[in-house]
């Protein structure tokens, strides 16, 4: 078994970083990933810490540099909610998310031309699915469909997917409030700081 050294435990951390960092790209940039992206996010960004932690073994001050870290993690209910949804995911399969659609105007057949030409053998337009995308289902053989995923501009309207026990979030707030990718965003923006933190502090010249 190879012994743990500091280089070794800060790279390993900043490779399970980048695992979930794409997680998040699946769910900005691809639709029909957002869920896999989603699972991938959450799984990894929380193994971050738990990485990092292995620094025990090899810096004598961890636990002191940590402390702080640990517990303004276990005030952040953002954080907190995120481990609870590693525990969801893990446990039942659950991602505990949404799909919201809100239309601000839309003049059809005018507005179609704001999505691109339409691929071949298009057949239906859609707006918010099952992963908050939008764009055509293109018959790629008879009688089968497939998704071709388009921007839905801003001025047209909003459609994505939201956590439904999100922090503050209630049966009266908009979904947008509980956005994922925003959510996502902020979620993994804390382990970026402390993989940072850790490097700035740990590493050796």
């Amino acid at each position: 078994m190879t012994e743990k050294t500091t280089s070794e435990v800060l790279r390993r951390s900043r490779e399970t970083l980048r695992v979930a960092a794409q997680g998040l790209a699946d769910i900005k940039t691809h639709p029909s990933r957002r869920l896999s992206g989603l699972s991938n996010l959450v799984v990894f960004g929380r193994a971050v810490t738990n990485v990092l932690q292995n620094l025990r073994s090899t810096e004598p001050t961890f636990d002191a540099w940590y402390e702080p870290v640990q517990k303004a993690l276990a005030a952040d209910s953002t954080m907190r909610f995120f481990y609870g949804l590693r525990t969801r995911i893990l446990k039942q399969g659950d991602t505990g998310v949404g799909g919201y659609v809100h239309i601000k105007s839309f003049k059809f057949p005018l507005d179609m031309k704001k999505f691109g030409p339409p691929p071949a053998n298009a057949r239906n337009f859609f707006i918010g699915d099952s992963f908050g995308g939008t764009g055509w289902e293109v018959e790629v053989a008879p009688g089968v469909l497939e998704k071709y995923y388009v921007d839905l501009p801003s001025e047209i309207g909003a459609a994505g997917l939201y956590f439904r026990d999100a922090p503050g979030h209630s049966d009266n707030s908009q979904p947008t409030d509980a956005d994922v990718i925003a959510l996502s965003e902020q979620y993994l923006a804390r382990p970026e700081e402390i993989v940072e933190a850790a490097e700035a502090h740990f590493r050796r010249v």
